[in-house]
C-alpha cells in the first residue's frame, strides 16, 4: 500500500472504532497529518497535529520534561513515549502517533546515526508503547517517506 492507502485505511479504522487521531511530529514536520487531512472527509476522525521539531516545542506542547530531554535526547524511547502521552492528553483523540528522529543528511552519531527514528503509539485505556526503526541513508526524502509509511503502518496495527 502507498502512504495514501494507508492514511485512508487508518482513518476507516478510526471511524469504525468512533475515535479522532491526533500525531505529534518532530522530523517529519507535519507529513504524517498531511497525508491524512490529504483526504476528504479526514476531519470526522482528525483531531489535530502537533508539529514540536524544537525541544522548548515538545516541552510547551506536549508536555515532555526538560529532565527527560537533558538525559536521553530529543531522539529517544523516552521522548518519543512522553510525546504519544502529551498529544493523546492535549486532545480530544482516543489514538496518538509520534514521531522523532534524524532525517539527515547532518546530525547523525555513533548513537543516533541518520536514520533512526522512534515511533510512539498511545491509546487511550493502553499504555504507551515505542519503536525503534533504523532507516537506510537513502536521503533525507527517503527517511521521512518511510517515517510517514511506519507511522500509518504502526496506527492501522494499533487499532487492528
Amino acid at each position: 500500500m502507498n502512504n495514501s492507502d494507508l492514511a485512508n485505511a487508518l482513518l476507516q479504522a478510526c471511524q469504525r472504532r468512533g475515535i479522532m487521531l491526533a500525531t505529534a511530529e518532530s522530523c517529519t514536520g507535519g507529513m504524517i497529518i498531511a497525508a491524512l487531512t490529504d483526504i476528504a472527509g479526514s476531519s470526522a476522525m482528525v483531531d489535530r497535529g502537533f508539529i514540536t521539531y524544537s525541544n522548548e516545542a515538545k516541552m510547551e506542547m506536549l508536555g515532555v520534561s526538560a529532565a527527560t530531554l537533558d538525559a536521553h535526547g530529543a531522539v529517544s524511547r523516552e521522548t518519543v513515549l512522553e510525546m504519544a502521552a502529551g498529544a493523546l492528553v492535549r486532545s480530544q483523540a482516543g489514538l496518538a502517533l509520534a514521531v522523532t528522529g534524524i532525517a539527515g543528511p547532518g546530525g547523525g552519531s555513533a548513537e543516533k546515526p541518520v536514520g533512526l527514528v522512534w515511533f510512539g503509539i498511545a491509546i487511550t485505556g493502553r499504555p504507551v508503547v515505542a519503536e525503534r526503526q533504523l532507516f537506510a541513508d537513502n536521503g533525507r526524502d527517503f527517511i521521512r517517506r518511510e517515517t510517514v509509511r511506519h507511522a500509518l503502518e504502526l496506527g492501522l496495527r494499533a487499532l487492528a
